[in-house]
């Protein structure tokens, strides 16, 4: 995993992105993002805190660094 990639998420984001920071992100629609997360498809780890969607700013980061590697 990127070193760099995880640096940039943390401070742009902080530790966790919530479902519009993770919609913007991979340049979906906070319907889509739920639509993939019911049917087992979202590719990012999330959980539930206090009734809202977060992921963690190291799944997101490893995501984006494993298209990188599927993209050479």
């Amino acid at each position: 995993m990127s070193l760099t990639t995880e640096v940039f998420m943390f401070e742009k984001y902080g530790p966790r992105l919530n479902v519009p920071q993770l919609a913007e992100l991979l340049n979906i629609t906070a319907s889509t993002l739920h639509n993939q997360r019911s049917a087992g498809t979202f590719p990012i780890p999330t959980y539930r805190d206090l009734g809202k969607i977060f992921a963690d700013y190291r799944d997101v980061a490893a995501h984006f660094d494993r298209l990188r590697q599927i993209a050479k």
